[in-house]
């Protein structure tokens, strides 16, 4: 007896292919992360797994599609990112391409940026004006003593 493999369904991802991606993008897809996967087809029924970032947008953040027994790996814009037969080497590819830095911590950032940008450029001022003040008073100051 010889055991021929069988033929995919073109549509749909097999259980071994989805868990390669979910291993691969699982710290991506962890509870705190908000982010979320879905599956999809394109117009002529290749299968198609999506990571979604956080709500309210859930915008896409990465797209990999099997098309004719390749793997296509696109980021959020559509861009083509990495593109292989082996889907393990897709997910390496996948796994690297995923921003790991939260929207809250880009806010963060953006927030004490631009803090910092203000003090330097309104109170930064005033202290200059106000040493400088200091050291014209300072002698005439020294004669009272």
């Amino acid at each position: 007896m010889v055991a021929f493999e069988r033929k995919q369904n073109n549509g749909e991802w097999s259980e071994k292919e989805l868990s390669t991606l979910l291993a691969a993008l699982g710290a991506a897809i962890a509870p705190g992360t908000g982010r979320t996967w879905e599956t999809g087809m394109t117009e002529k029924g290749d299968p198609q797994f999506y990571l979604l970032g956080p709500l309210p947008d859930q915008a896409s953040e990465l797209c990999v599609s099997r098309i004719a027994g390749r793997y296509i790996l696109e980021d959020g814009s559509g861009r083509l990112l990495f593109e292989h037969r082996n889907l393990d080497l897709v997910g390496l590819h996948a796994k690297a391409a995923i921003p790991s830095t939260s929207w809250l911590m880009v806010r963060a950032i953006t927030l004490w940026c631009a803090v910092r940008n203000t003090i330097h450029e309104k109170v930064e001022p005033l202290l200059v004006e106000g040493e400088e003040l200091l050291v014209q008073f300072v002698p005439q100051l020294s004669a009272f003593a």
